[in-house]
């Protein structure tokens, strides 16, 4: 069996990875004990993560016709791929982020998309779509999600969204549209109200048409299945950077629900993965491989 063909759409990002002791309370200089650069963004870092999971991805997304960019897509590149569809924008320019990680773990990320780099979806070639297994979307370039989204919805293929915090609005457009909308614990809150996960899924759940779930950090992942609340725990593990972890669920969760696992085994799969990518510093380039994953899960149940 061939290894299934994912989609990703979104925003690419071109990152600088600072390691410090702590994110500072006050302003100050701080001295970081190690650097990182590297492309990124959510729907391209769950696309590496799927590369060394085993699966195939195309990446659609956009990037000034700048060296920044041009860095961005070679990185990607390298990280397995394939970016025939990226649009250089001209005069456009691409999106850098800063980001701070401390011992614990924690993070502090500050990204800066242009308000100029064209928005514009109609470009996407969405007529190709049903040649894919599964898509995986990102927010943070709502007018291309919203049209690969439309598309996937109307061939009827699996199409998760990785519904983090947005502005105002997005997740109310996008969310509907997907297959699978996984949210962040607090995207859940903001689109369905404050207040315990339960009832927030459950009020998630009477708007939109799909499956419905949510990531919970070191809890694990929890969904609505039939009405009643599943819950997969994370393993347990010294977390170092949980930089890309989300992203790296969301990675591992598409892949798995497109070689036709269940939401239980595809939560479990993507929280190994999650829990993983945690142990090792450098956000997206501290996905782990197939081999690692499953060796990692064997050992847990036993």
């Amino acid at each position: 069996m061939s290894a299934p063909h994912i989609l990703c759409v979104g925003a690419a990002t071109f990152d600088t990875l600072f390691k410090v002791p702590a994110i500072p309370a006050t302003p100050t200089k701080v001295l970081p004990t190690a650097c990182l650069q590297l492309a990124g963004g959510m729907a391209a870092s769950g696309g590496a993560a799927i590369v060394r999971l085993g699966g195939r991805v195309e990446y659609w997304a956009r990037v000034g016709d700048d060296a920044t960019g041009r860095a961005t897509i070679a990185d990607l590149a390298a990280a397995g791929l394939e970016l025939s569809r990226i649009r250089l924008v001209p005069g456009g320019r691409s999106t850098v982020c800063t980001i701070l990680v401390d011992d614990a773990g924690g993070r502090m990320v500050v990204p800066y998309y242009d308000p100029q780099l064209d928005p514009d979806p109609g470009w996407l070639p969405v007529e190709r779509i049903p040649q894919f297994d599964a898509l995986l979307v990102d927010a943070r370039w709502p007018a291309g999600a919203a049209r690969a989204l439309g598309a996937a919805r109307d061939c009827g293929r699996i199409a998760v969204l990785d519904a983090d915090v947005s502005p105002p609005g997005v997740l109310e457009e996008l969310a509907p549209l997907a297959s699978h909308v996984v949210f962040s614990e607090p995207a859940l809150q903001s689109f369905a109200g404050a207040g315990p996960i339960e009832e927030a899924l459950h009020a998630a759940a009477t708007r939109l048409p799909g499956f419905v779930g949510v990531t919970l950090g070191a809890a694990g992942f929890s969904w609505l299945e039939r009405g009643a609340i599943r819950h997969a725990p994370a393993p347990e593990v010294q977390a170092v950077d949980t930089l890309s972890a989300g992203d790296v669920f969301h990675g591992a969760f598409t892949l798995a629900l497109a070689e036709g696992a269940d939401p239980a085994t595809a939560g479990r799969f993507a929280n190994a993965a999650a829990a993983l990518k945690c142990t090792r510093f450098g956000g997206r380039a501290g996905a782990p491989t197939r081999a690692e994953v499953e060796a990692f899960l064997r050992t847990s149940a036993a």
